[in-house]
């Protein structure tokens, strides 16, 4: 097995035990991650970061200090802010753009010894389900079919490609309607989105604020455990940030669920639902069974409204957090004519700076929130995601620990397949994640087999607010229970 193939929980042993050093460990991934230039994961590279960062851990390593990260190679989603390295949100609007200061969850990764690599290739602002409105180009899946380019999913896509084809130990990512757990279905890894709060938002370009959660992206649900404890603190930075003590989410994975209640909403049960999805779940379902917990049926009735919901919640929440770019004190500016005013260098730096995708969610979010349309879009969709919050609670208050249902509608699609496409066909992707960002709930997303077409699927599980460990903990009885662990054949 190669250094970079290793996980997080291997490869810490290893260290602890001397019998590895980050230094090598963090070659083996760069050697890796040059290796695997055509998935066009990794957009800024930080070779240089990554072997001082390495050396301070080895240092850390030989005196015992040794935190849980130590010496772990990660890759980092262009929405976090890095001091010193471009942090662009994938976009030419922030062409330039050096942070003269460290996001919240980097600066804990690195407290925790965590070795950054380089920075991740997503969709533009975090808008899209396929990674393909980055300013960078596709991001690749590794897995692919028929010499068929797919997509790794969106807008976590080069966080999911760079480690399910092993280029790094684990990634961050984050999840405005399921841009975690989507691309980590679609890439056959674990995708953890935390409870709303439970991980600063500071320092992470806004798409959503009131829906934006980063968490890990990992190779085993062990991994998610021990890397969210590193990424999650009380922040005062952010007003949005829980004050809530971190749990041990790696002592919590006990393997025990006999007797606990898993929800199967039956409103999950969509129209068309592809053949494999309905199999897989069942199969899922099963497997909690034989582990010793108890299937219930339950109703989750709102959640027909959920998408439309977010699409106007989501834009809205895009259109006040995109205006401050506008190319006055950094990004891009566009070149102005003779006689051009402030108007014109507004307009034309927007025009040029931000992607199709960009600009017709900016539209939209402009419209719902304008004085006519507010009260009949804007105000209605804060309602609805209230009865959404409100039937989860209720299903909590009636026992139920934890809900399963699929992560996509879908094994990955091709790249460009839905280019011609109505763009609400992009948006049914969000399909079974979007509940839970507006709710604010912690949603796993674990791989569970490979369909029909030998691509891998996943399976959700939603947990209590504030409960991740138990969730992981379903999370790591169901991985153990499907035992995947197919890995894409290396073309790259």
């Amino acid at each position: 097995m190669s250094l970079n193939e290793l996980t997080i929980t291997e490869a810490r042993e290893r260290l602890r035990k001397g019998e590895l050093t980050a230094a090598e460990l963090t070659e083996g991934c760069l050697a890796a991650v040059e290796a695997g230039g055509a998935l066009n994961a990794f957009v800024h590279h930080t070779a240089d970061i990554a072997r001082a960062q390495a050396e301070a851990a080895d240092e850390r390593l030989r005196t015992g200090d040794a935190p849980s990260m130590c010496g772990i190679p990660v890759g980092i989603k262009d929405l976090f802010c890095t001091r010193g390295v471009p942090s662009q949100a994938a976009s030419r609007i922030l062409e330039g753009f050096l942070p003269e200061y460290e996001s919240t969850v980097t600066q804990n990764l690195f407290d925790a010894g965590a070795v950054m690599l380089g920075k991740l290739n997503m969709d533009e602002f975090a808008m899209g389900s396929s990674n393909e409105t980055s300013v960078y180009g596709d991001a690749v899946n590794p897995w692919k079919v028929d010499e068929r380019k797919l997509t790794p999913g969106g807008s976590s896509g080069g966080s999911a490609a760079a480690v399910a084809a092993d280029l790094c130990l684990a990634a961050t990512g984050t999840d405005t309607g399921g841009s975690i757990r989507q691309p980590a279905a679609f890439t056959g890894i674990v995708g953890l989105k935390p409870t709303y709060g439970r991980v600063s938002r500071w320092g992470t370009i806004a798409f959503a604020s009131s829906l934006d959660q980063a968490g890990p992206m990992t190779k085993t649900v062990r991994d998610a455990a021990i890397m969210l404890g590193a990424m999650a603190s009380v922040d005062p930075k952010d007003s949005t940030s829980a004050d809530r003590e971190v749990p041990d989410y790696e002592a919590a994975l006990t393997g025990d669920i006999r007797g606990k209640k898993i929800g199967i909403p039956r409103e999950y049960r969509m129209e068309g639902m592809p053949a494999e999805i309905e199999a897989l779940w069942k199969r899922g379902a099963e497997m909690l069974r034989d582990a010793g917990a108890e299937i219930v049926d339950i109703s989750l009735p709102h959640t027909k409204y959920a998408l439309p919901a977010y699409y106007v919640i989501a834009p809205a929440e895009a259109s006040s957090n995109l205006a401050r770019y506008d190319g006055v004190r950094y990004g891009r500016r566009a070149k102005l004519a003779a006689g051009d005013g402030v108007t014109e260098m507004y307009e034309r730096t927007r025009a040029e700076g931000f992607g199709h995708e960009v600009q017709r969610r900016v539209m939209i979010g402009t419209y719902v929130l304008s004085a006519g349309f507010y009260d009949a879009y804007y105000n209605r969709a804060r309602k609805v995601r209230a009865l959404i919050k409100r039937d989860f609670d209720q299903a909590f208050a009636e026992g139920i620990d934890t809900i399963l249902t699929p992560a996509t509608p879908s094994a990955a699609f091709g790249l460009g397949e839905m280019n011609d496409a109505d763009p609400v066909e992009m948006y049914l992707n969000d399909v079974f994640t979007v509940t839970v960002n507006l709710a604010g709930l912690p949603g796993l997303s674990v791989p569970v087999g490979l369909g029909e077409k030998g691509l891998p699927l996943g399976l959700q599980l939603i947990g209590r607010p504030w409960e991740e460990g138990s969730l992981l903990n379903y999370g790591s009885v169901l991985e153990r229970a499907a035992g995947f662990v197919a890995k894409p054949d290396r073309w790259w």
